[in-house]
């Protein structure tokens, strides 16, 4: 079985799949779009954490409790173990192509928002629904729509079981574990409780967590990440000057490190890009349907800024901590061991360890709770709101279980849903990007289109 699903998920995250689609998708959607996530990052920026909030939209959270809520479900493992695998197996170059992924990817962000919010609807309890199940549906419409619609809400549904779910649990039951010698079951009980506590409230608890959560756990990890690259300023400009040549050249063997081809460094580095910020996933799209907006335009500005603080801040963070420390070298593939080590360099005793510890934690309980969401979401559109309790208490039961089971299938698994969920979404872009250009060059060619008192002359969606 293992040996089965490995062969599959190389064929879905190889090259000559789902790498080529996303950065293509994604370059398409920045000409398509004339490099929106570039020229309006700034204002994007200020409305999603200065202003955070636009008065009398529908929605169910703000603004910033929408991008909180996405950034809670893609700031997680792949920030801190999976920066540190790109890098390990394919070398410093794989961190410029996770850059790319996040360039290209703010525009592929953008368009899963924008069509997020345009086509959601209220749900039989008067919550907002939204995302790529809605949209392929309605917006691409007939048969190929449902079904594209139906394909997505499947996999997704079950996906957060294993990438949003099992996969989390394990890792904080492990780095707990091997760091402060808690025992998994106890673990597992303590996200059992927290994560309960948190869902029962739906998307407004789960905004207004993540709205106070996301910024400390974030800010703490960034501090420490700070501190080491200060500590090895020097080594700074060289390590960007590797990064760069070995973007395009592979990279050498040196240390305990086997060397890498281009292919491999372009592999890890996209699928590694893609797996932290989710950018095509459509994952980012349902949180944004909740959000409280009066044009779609406005939430897929902010919704775009995710992929930014997460590739293009955490993950940058993380890889220059890796390269001018040198750790990279040492050609280990156990992440988040490998991001220790790095951390531990620049801080004195054992707070290296402790914070890269804690931040795995944290990052996998918040992931937890992100992707509890997105399954729910997609349980309703399949069943209706009947569905949602039963998935609910199901997967924080779930949690427990993947603490305390050993998980290597989950995780391939896990990798080809992810996949399967992105080849719906994508099909989904590329049939309605016309729409969503059209639409946003009107907004953005108003006069008023910053003042967010203005009445909104977005078309209804279609049927």
């Amino acid at each position: 079985m293992s040996e089965v699903l490995g062969t599959i998920s190389d064929f879905v995250w190889g090259p000559w799949l789902l790498i080529p689609l996303l950065l293509l998708t994604g370059l398409y959607l920045t000409v398509l779009l004339r490099g929106v996530q570039f020229h309006k990052l700034t204002y994007a920026l200020w409305l999603a954490l200065i202003k955070r909030k636009e008065a009398g939209g529908e929605g169910d959270v703000t603004h910033y409790q929408a991008l909180a809520t996405a950034l809670a479900a893609t700031i997680g493992v792949g920030n801190i173990a999976g920066v540190a695998t790109a890098i390990g197996i394919g070398g410093p170059g794989a961190l410029f192509w996770m850059w790319m992924t996040g360039l290209v990817g703010m525009a592929t962000k953008y368009a899963e928002a924008f069509l997020g919010v345009k086509y959601r609807r209220r749900d039989a309890a008067g919550e907002q629904s939204g995302g790529p199940m809605f949209y392929l549906r309605d917006g691409v419409g007939g048969t190929l729509g449902k079904v594209l619609g139906i394909l997505f809400a499947v996999f997704a549904a079950v996906a957060a079981f294993g990438i949003g779910n099992g996969v989390q649990a394990n890792t904080v039951a492990d780095v707990m574990s091997d760091e402060f010698g808690v025992a998994t079951w106890l673990t597992g009980l303590v996200l059992v409780l927290g994560a309960g506590a948190v869902l029962i409230g739906g998307i407004k608890a789960i905004g207004r967590f993540a709205a106070a959560f996301v910024p400390v756990m974030a800010i703490i990890y960034l501090v420490g990440a700070t501190i080491v690259l200060a500590a090895n300023a020097a080594e700074i400009p060289g390590a960007l000057a590797m990064i760069f040549s070995d973007a395009f050249t592979g990279t050498a063997a040196t240390g305990g490190f086997v060397g890498a081809g281009l292919l491999t460094v372009i592999r890890m580095g996209v699928a590694r890009g893609i797996f932290s910020n989710e950018s095509g996933l459509g994952t980012g799209a349902i949180a944004a349907a909740a959000a409280q907006t009066t044009n779609p335009v406005r939430q897929a500005l902010v919704s775009m800024t995710q992929t930014f603080l997460d590739t293009l801040v955490v993950v940058t963070f993380t890889g220059l901590t890796l390269v001018v420390t040198g750790v990279w070298e040492l050609g280990e593939e156990e992440g988040a061991t490998l991001t220790s080590q790095a951390f531990s360099q620049g801080l004195p005793g054992e707070w290296g360890s402790i914070i890269v510890t804690l931040s795995v934690a944290f990052f996998a309980f918040s992931t937890l709770l992100g992707w509890a969401y997105y399954g729910e979401r997609n349980m309703d559109f399949l069943f209706g709101r009947r569905a949602v309790v039963p998935y609910r208490v199901l997967f924080i039961a779930v949690i427990f279980v993947g603490a305390t089971a050993e998980l290597e299938v989950v995780w391939t698994f896990s990798d080809i849903l992810n996949g399967l969920m992105a080849l719906p979404n994508l099909v989904g872009l590329l049939l309605l990007s016309g729409l969503v250009a059209r639409e946003t060059r009107v907004y953005l060619g108003r006069r008023d289109w910053k003042d967010l008192d203005a009445p909104s002359d977005a078309s209804p969606p279609s049927r």
